[in-house]
């Protein structure tokens, strides 16, 4: 009597199609059931980090690359080009700190009036170390050329100095001379003037009131 009872029992479970399918569709919604709840908020997958930073990349300028490139380096040329010009025509929006100024100015004018005996020192000395390669009986006298050059020099820098610092405390003032007129001057006065920068705004003899 157990045994029939038994067989019966496993045959109607085995016969029966409501189990069956309810186990099948149980696996199939545990299957399809997403891993990540946000994921199931937004029914579609999370995009990588990789996929994220590639999304929010823009070009960093618009159309051809080299186009724009070319345009840059154009511009940059354009301003340094505008720059050199104003640097050599004494314009105050391009003139660094040792030059820009009204007083550095005035400097620059009275230098540029008078003739300096700086002005012969380089080509003389050109001459002088030629001369002295090709002739050396010349050597000896081209070192005195040279060294009585050098004692001009000195002896018109000092006048320069003091008569560009007594104009300078008659137009500006006694307490406002700037530091450095000195150097400054002398400087601009040994160069030849029409290497000068920037470039002499002056006549000789023209000198500033």
């Amino acid at each position: 009597m157990f045994g029939r009872n038994r067989t019966s029992d496993s045959a109607a479970d085995s016969q029966d199609p409501r189990s069956t399918d309810s186990e099948a569709v149980t696996g199939t919604e545990d299957t399809a059931l997403p891993a990540n709840p946000a994921e199931a908020k937004k029914n579609r997958p999370t995009p990588k980090r990789s996929e994220q930073q590639a999304r929010n990349q823009r070009p960093l300028v618009g159309g051809d690359r080299k186009a724009a490139d070319r345009k840059a380096r154009e511009e940059m040329r354009r301003r340094r080009d505008e720059a050199r010009i104003g640097v050599m025509n004494g314009d105050e929006r391009y003139l660094g700190p040792r030059d820009a100024g009204e007083q550095r100015r005035y400097v620059r004018d009275y230098v540029d009036a008078r003739f300096s005996i700086g002005e012969l020192f380089i080509p003389i000395a050109l001459v002088v170390l030629l001369a002295g390669m090709f002739m050396p009986d010349f050597a000896m006298i081209a070192n005195f050329v040279v060294y009585g050059l050098i004692a001009l020099i000195v002896l018109d820098s000092v006048l320069l100095c003091t008569l560009l610092r007594g104009r300078i405390r008659a137009k500006f003032g006694a307490d406002s001379i700037q530091k450095g007129t000195n150097f400054y001057a002398i400087m601009r006065a040994i160069q030849i003037r029409r290497l000068r920068v920037p470039k002499p705004a002056v006549r000789r003899r023209q000198f500033p009131s």
